[in-house]
């Protein structure tokens, strides 16, 4: 244990179980909590902390946690983040921040109000490939970039919706919501604002599993004036195919590729040369499927820093919320009826 601030978990399922682990190794997990009892007993015992089965019952009970970390189902996010700060609590959000705008606008404005921060989980830009070629971009490595493609192939099978959340509208709320806004969030850290989309999104193969695309094609015209595409897919064959993002500008060409943006695939750049990364790091392994790269350590050691030692936030509430705002955007401008 590096510090003594106190943690509470709202949500004991897969990712939460992954929250505990960083907790635990960086601070003081305290409690946690989710409505089913099996799975709010089976993690409060594994770490011998205090288990509550309503968020009602943590708040009430657990007056001196610090940081209270929300890894519930996407539709949850908004309001449960929203009581944590009333009742006086730092928050820790996995992604999304929120479905709707509305909401994710409610809870900055909350964490505001009552003086918390309110930090959202985005640690797709810890991925040493993604750190570097921002570092490229920052310096102006590339010059002007003129267009870019964004290609996310991955797999959720018909067993990964059945009797659960995931799929539904009201509580996972599409597949770049849950699946690809890793990728939404770096689009624009690293090339910023979107201006104009329009996109094709339909539902391929899940006809009974879920409430929403499982196939995108979008094509995005950012502020910038850089043209792209972002092509995604949860129907590849048994397994996660490819996490690439492509970048074409004057002075250079880069590909961040792999599973997860794990690599630097490609390099071609006047004048620059990006160190080698071929990142073998974990990704999130829930059993039957996986998810983004598991750098929530990274997201962790940031909080402490944060709130120890006045640091910035790596992806603040209102970097969140961009991300929100442009998945809404995208099914907004979808051509196809779904």
């Amino acid at each position: 244990m590096t510090s003594n601030i106190s943690f509470a978990i709202v949500g004991c399922g897969n990712i939460g179980q992954r929250h505990a682990l960083h907790i635990n190794n960086f601070a003081k997990l305290a409690a946690v909590c989710d409505i089913d009892i099996a799975k709010a007993t089976a993690l409060g015992n594994q770490y011998h902390v205090n288990k509550y089965f309503s968020l009602e019952e943590l708040l009430v009970n657990e007056p001196a946690v610090e940081v209270i970390a929300i890894c519930t189902p996407n539709g949850l996010h908004a309001p449960q983040t929203i009581e944590c700060l009333k009742a006086g609590h730092h928050v820790v959000c996995e992604k999304p921040m929120a479905i709707h705008m509305p909401d994710g606008k409610q809870m900055i404005a909350a964490s505001e109000q009552y003086n918390k921060y309110l930090f959202i989980v985005k640690q797709n830009r810890f991925n040493k490939a993604v750190a570097e070629v921002k570092k490229a971009l920052m310096q102006n490595a590339l010059g002007t970039i003129l267009s870019f493609q964004i290609n996310c192939f991955w797999n959720r099978d018909e067993a990964y919706y059945r009797n659960s959340w995931h799929g539904t509208r009201d509580l996972d709320g599409g597949t770049l919501f849950t699946q690809f806004s890793h990728f939404i969030d770096i689009l624009y850290w690293l090339l910023g604002d979107v201006k104009e989309v329009q996109s094709y999104l339909q539902n391929r193969a899940h006809p009974s599993g879920i409430a929403f695309e499982d196939t995108g094609a979008v094509i995005l015209h950012m502020q910038s004036g850089a043209i792209g595409t972002l092509n995604y897919t949860v129907n590849t064959y048994k397994e996660n195919m490819e996490g690439s993002f492509t970048l074409f500008g004057e002075k250079g060409t880069i590909k961040i590729g792999g599973q997860y943006l794990n690599i630097i695939q490609y390099q071609n750049i006047q004048d620059y040369v990006l160190p080698v990364v071929n990142e073998h790091g974990k990704a999130n392994d829930y059993g039957t499927y996986k998810g983004s790269m598991s750098n929530h350590d990274k997201v962790y050691q940031n909080v402490l820093d944060v709130l120890q030692n006045g640091a910035a936030i790596s992806t603040n509430a209102h970097e969140g919320l961009k991300t929100v705002e442009i998945i809404e955007r995208i099914y907004a401008a979808n051509l196809l009826n779904i």
